[in-house]
């Protein structure tokens, strides 16, 4: 099913500066002051975000799907008009706006290193620049949300999390999105049904405590759900108490459903208050005792990664996870990508020149040039690091490959030939303004991040001080970035 981005228009989903420079561009190239340029600009972000070994790239679909359906209709332009600061011509020119340029990009739900250019636009400046808030607020979230939900779902393993976050979501759009995210970086599914009607994917859910608040009795309430929907009995048993209500009224309930031959093929109860630990350990001894040894626990009530790996460490009995806020949310964290030109096309002599963008902050120090991104396997399959190119440089892999870090330039490594593989990371999603890109499913998006899990080293998986996968400079970039800090400072 197409987003629902393609369903609006959201050409003024802008920064107005955006639009103002735009304009600036648009009237140089007019007066015949200046051509408009060809750039590139890089999507990057500058920090892995919750203290993880990397982030996993997600957004692709939507920003597809955003620039594909780019324009500006009427209302759009008289409402522009209001502001009396645009010529009549540069409205003509966004009467008729389609999107020229290129973009190449990350296959959606792979693994993605700090600094390097996750997306890379090449087209006229103005275009460049008008697209530049929307592709951030995209990658910036569902990114977030993606490694987020990762680590949660890294935390629970071998057990399943499901995205309980609707009702805590920031909006509409960051609930469906952030659900897709989520369940592309591990959930088994989620209970926003607009979520998983969109994008093909289980929509699960259990029972608020509204059900047995309703009913006369807590038992009468579980019997009542559980022979209405056999296959989905999963009883919240937390209303009045856990363990002298709750748990034994579930087994009271399976017990019926035995006697009256309603099987059921997920049965088992979900903790959402109290001490889980505590209650999940109980709970499993009197349904074990009760011969409901198959019987799942559900656990849900503000989890995270630390709160899950916490009652692991306690022993809890639990089997499946249902987390909310602090995965839709990210937990009050935030990705930070940026979007930065980093070349300039001259036409004469038909090379792009290296831009940089230089601040006393060393982090802000951006990668000159229009470049590729080669990831390089060790001689065991797994992935040893990246190295950001210039776009025409070729890596030979019959020939030794030396790779250096660009902050401590004396760590180097060198691979020799036969003992290591390289692949191009930034494919072509749009070409002159054509898409040429066939966007993959949910599944396909969730399988491939299973895949790039399986090229990592248990240290770049851990949650806690995890081993970062390198990012180096091929020499030839790093001597120009050398020679640009140079000629400014």
């Amino acid at each position: 099913m197409l987003s629902e981005i393609t369903k609006r228009n959201v050409a003024l989903l802008t920064d107005f500066y955006e639009l103002l420079m735009m304009e600036g561009y648009f009237d140089f190239a007019k007066k015949g002051m200046k051509k408009e340029p060809i750039v590139t600009f890089d999507v990057f972000y500058r920090n892995n975000p919750f203290g993880n070994g990397f982030a996993v790239f997600c957004g692709l679909n939507e920003i597809i799907d955003y620039i594909s359906n780019l324009r500006f209709n009427d209302d759009d332009i008289e409402y522009l008009k209001k502001y009396n600061v645009f010529a009549s011509d540069f409205l003509d020119y966004l009467k008729n706006f389609k999107f020229t340029g290129s973009v190449y990009a990350f296959e959606e739900g792979s693994i993605i290193n700090k600094k390097e250019p996750v997306i890379k636009i090449v087209a006229p400046i103005s275009q460049a620049q008008l697209i530049e808030s929307a592709m951030l607020c995209l990658f910036n979230h569902e990114t977030l949300i993606a490694t987020k939900a990762y680590r949660i779902c890294e935390a629970a393993r071998p057990y399943g999390v499901m995205e309980f976050g609707l009702r805590r979501a920031m909006s509409f759009d960051a609930g469906i999105y952030g659900a897709k995210a989520a369940c592309i970086a591990g959930c088994i599914g989620t209970s926003n049904v607009l979520t998983a009607k969109m994008f093909d994917l289980p929509a699960l859910g259990t029972m608020a405590h509204s059900w047995i608040m309703s009913f006369d009795d807590e038992f009468t309430a579980f019997k009542e759900f559980a022979t209405r929907y056999p296959d989905m009995a999963i009883l919240l048993v937390d209303t009045y108490d856990t363990l002298k209500s709750g748990v034994p009224n579930a087994i009271k309930t399976f017990d019926y459903m035995k006697k009256n031959g309603i099987s059921s093929k997920k049965y088992g109860i979900r903790l959402d208050s109290g001490d889980l630990a505590y209650l999940s350990i109980e709970a499993r001894k009197m349904l074990d005792e009760a011969g409901y040894k198959d019987a799942v626990i559900c656990a849900s009530n503000d989890l995270d990664e630390s709160l899950i790996m916490s009652l692991n460490a306690q022993g809890a009995k639990i089997g499946l996870y249902g987390v909310g806020t602090k995965l839709i949310t990210g937990n009050g964290a935030t990705l930070g990508g940026v979007y930065k030109l980093s070349s300039v096309y001259d036409e004469e002599k038909k090379e792009f020149n290296p831009k940089i963008k230089i601040s006393s902050n060393v982090e802000k120090v951006t990668n000159p040039g229009n470049k590729e991104v080669y990831r390089v396997y060790d001689e065991n399959g797994k992935l040893f690091a990246d190295l950001i190119t210039f776009s025409d440089e070729k890596i030979d892999e019959s020939k030794e490959l030396i790779l250096f870090d660009p902050i401590n330039t004396w760590k180097k490594r060198v691979m020799e030939p036969g003992k290591y593989r390289v692949k191009k990371m930034l494919n072509a999603v749009f070409e002159d303004g054509k898409l040429i890109y066939n966007k993959k499913t949910v599944a396909e998006l969730k399988k491939h991040f299973e895949d790039e899990l399986e090229t990592l080293y248990e240290d770049n998986k851990r949650l806690t001080n995890p081993k970062e996968i390198y990012v180096d400079l091929s020499q030839k970039l790093y001597d120009t970035k050398i020679k640009l800090l140079s000629m400014y400072n």
